[in-house]
């Protein structure tokens, strides 16, 4: 039953990001929006940790189920990356760094926040 409630609550988040996704014209994708509401609400203690532990460990340990589609789909678009794929490599590098030092930047706030 915690593991049924704890996928409502995923599901939940996900169709309001989809909402809200869809009112700004998709400027945003829905799933991204869904998650941010999600953390906010556990981070705001709106939610229980608890009550979505399990589905996230779930998903967390079957992860790599959700990256065969996009495998997928980049065989399908062989073309056009064998034609851009310098480009595609240095965004990639850059979007990685920033991504890196923003997590790490958060990371150290919250803990000094904890504390």
């Amino acid at each position: 039953m915690k593991m049924v409630k704890g996928i409502f609550i995923v599901l939940l988040f996900y169709f309001v990001g989809q909402c809200l996704s869809y009112l700004i014209n998709g400027f945003v994708p829905g799933s991204i929006i869904g998650m941010i509401l999600l953390f906010l609400s556990l981070y705001f203690k709106a939610i229980s940790p608890d009550s979505v532990r399990d589905i996230a460990n779930a998903f967390t340990r079957n992860m790599a189920i959700f990256f065969i589609p996009a495998g997928a789909g980049l065989l399908g678009s062989y073309g056009i990356i064998s034609q851009f794929w310098m480009s595609i490599l240095i965004v990639c590098s850059i979007s990685t760094i920033l991504v890196i030092a923003v997590v790490g930047i958060v990371q150290q706030k919250m803990e000094k926040q904890k504390k």
